[in-house]
């Protein structure tokens, strides 16, 4: 079952979207209703007239008394009536209260899990980098959608071990291997002089003093290693330590984000004038952002769960038009990443949670297999 978080509340349950109704004062015929417009909004883009209602959703009542519900139902701030002659679309107000409380969302089937996960191990991984590519080239494919990985913050990373290689005196490259595979080089300057005997016993005990640890957390082990009286008087434990305190002394980069299908976007709605182009233009300037996507998907990370913004609720100008629907992945107490899908607000919200909730799911398998290996 999944789960998602809005506007910083949490997970809502059944009995919250009963409550939610309640206090709206919907009936249960006017859920059926307002379900049965947005879903069919959702499905063609046009607006939902009372007669559409009857016909096509299954809604045994005469299309005067939907029209008089559908009425209702604007007045809620629920609906609204682009023209008087035609019918009605979702509020932003609606969409929300449809996606919190109304929306039945579909598990994906064995086949469509399988697909996902061929596309994701198309073949042997080489490390968990690969994999986030390719998760983000997944859910554009998939979603016809732009496809955003938020990568692991490199700090949040647990080292499996260090290797060191020498290139001159007082020069070192050192290799710091991850749990998920991800292999980062560091140039090291220390005024240590190291042997090849000392060497193999300087990274050997690094490894076993800092392996399981994340990169943050092993800055502030070397610190305390530093002062103790042991590193005072052993030679090679006060060379290790100067060498791994240089090699991780300073804070890694921060975390990066790959987008994918931008193209995909171009497509979403024919554009027939400036206005239109100019919001098309600034979308993809903001999905090319990396401070912008690093910031909306770090939100996502803070809360519990699956998290889905509607225009304004990004609180990002150029997505006033769009959607997000995004996900953690990584353990539940410290995710260390988030996926994401962009879309217009008319997608279909049910088969998108669910194709992120799985593919966050698999990548969490992933990473956490990768660790124990």
């Amino acid at each position: 079952m999944i789960e998602y978080l809005m506007n910083e509340s949490r997970p809502l349950s059944d009995d919250d979207a009963v409550a939610g109704l309640a206090d709206l004062g919907l009936s249960h015929r006017a859920r059926k209703i307002l379900r049965a417009v947005i879903s069919e909004y959702l499905q063609t883009g046009a607006a939902v007239g009372s007669r559409t209602i009857t016909r096509r959703r299954g809604i045994e009542l005469s299309p005067a008394t939907v029209r008089n519900v559908m009425a209702d139902l604007e007045d809620m701030g629920l609906l609204s009536q682009p023209h008087t002659s035609a019918g009605r679309v979702p509020t932003q107000h609606g969409l929300r209260f449809f996606i919190d409380s109304l929306l039945r969302i579909r598990g994906l089937s064995p086949k469509e899990k399988e697909h996902i996960r061929l596309e994701l191990l198309a073949e042997t991984p080489t490390g968990i980098d690969q994999v986030l590519g390719r998760a983000s080239r997944m859910l554009s494919a998939i979603t016809h959608y732009a496809g955003i990985v938020l990568t692991p913050n490199p700090d949040l990373r647990k080292l499996r071990h260090i290797e060191l290689l020498p290139l001159s005196t007082g020069r070192y490259v050192c290799v710091l291997v991850t749990t998920d595979g991800h292999i980062e080089n560091r140039l090291v300057e220390v005024d240590v002089p190291v042997d090849d005997t000392q060497l193999e016993r300087i990274h050997n005990y690094l490894t076993e003093l800092l392996s399981g640890l994340t990169l943050a957390e092993v800055r502030d082990r070397v610190a305390r290693e530093l002062a103790d009286e042991r590193a005072q008087v052993d030679a090679m434990v006060a060379a290790a330590l100067k060498i791994g305190g240089a090699a991780v002394g300073r804070a890694s980069s921060s975390a990066d984000v790959v987008v994918s299908g931008k193209a995909n976007l171009l497509d979403i709605e024919r554009i027939d004038d400036e206005e239109k182009l100019l919001r098309l233009r600034n979308l993809v300037s903001a999905l090319e952002d990396k401070e912008v996507m690093v910031e909306l998907l770090d939100r996502t990370m803070a809360g519990e769960g699956m998290r889905v913004f509607l225009g304004a609720e990004t609180a990002l100008a150029p997505l006033e038009d769009s959607s997000v629907v995004a996900m953690p992945y990584g353990p539940d107490e410290r995710p260390l990443g988030a996926i994401a899908v962009v879309g217009p607000t008319r997608m279909n919200y049910g088969k998108i949670m669910s194709v992120v909730d799985f593919t966050a799911e698999l990548m969490t398998r992933l990473i956490a297999d990768a660790s124990a290996q």
